[in-house]
């Protein structure tokens, strides 16, 4: 599986279905039909997919769609979240985290609370990250068979964000206010933040 085939194969489940639960389940069904090499291949696409996005810009971007409490947990799960829009949104806010305010599933959040959201609408999708490992242990039987795979082609999963620019204060007005212009206008924020 190539990086083509992988962006394909990822926007191929957004055309079944919008809900994620049920993405994951076409994932799941369609990985546990492949072969081992293009399992562990989509594992490999997907993280690098999160590399231009792991970064403290993108971080502040997404702690601002989400109310100054995206943990660094909430900003894992955010990135395989955005990878799963696509690919042209995926190039598009990798550009500049400033245009997650084009993206139509981030302006359906703008002005409702966090308490407003349905899960579906939340900008995380955790289960993303671990359905190749799911259907490569499945096939083989063994758990984190994945990872030892991974291990034998020489690359290194990380499980963590590991952001590669210079880090900022996402919670300062000001800050916000020069990085982020666009999302603030859509997501403005009274709490929580620092004049």
């Amino acid at each position: 599986m190539n990086s083509a085939e992988f962006w394909k194969f990822l926007e191929r489940s957004a055309e079944e279905t919008t809900d994620p639960a049920r993405r994951l389940d076409w994932l799941a069904y369609r990985l546990n039909r492949v072969s081992l090499e293009h399992i562990a291949d989509f594992q490999v696409h997907l993280e690098a997919a999160r590399r231009p996005l792991d970064t403290y810009a993108m971080w502040g971007a997404a702690n601002q769609i989400m109310d100054g409490l995206c943990s660094s947990d909430g900003f894992w799960y955010f990135q395989p979240w955005l990878i799963g829009q696509g690919q042209r949104w995926w190039q598009h806010v990798a550009q500049n985290p400033d245009n997650l305010a084009d993206l139509p599933a981030v302006r359906a959040l703008a002005g409702r609370s966090l308490w407003e959201r349905a899960d579906a609408e939340w900008p995380h999708w955790e289960e993303l990250a671990y359905v190749a490992s799911s259907a490569y242990d499945h096939i083989t039987g063994r758990e984190d068979s994945l990872y030892e795979a991974l291990d034998a082609r020489g690359h290194r999963p990380y499980f963590d964000p590991a952001p590669i620019d210079e880090p900022w204060d996402s919670d300062s007005l000001a800050e916000i206010e020069q990085r982020l212009p666009r999302l603030m206008r859509l997501f403005p924020r009274q709490h929580y933040v620092k004049p």
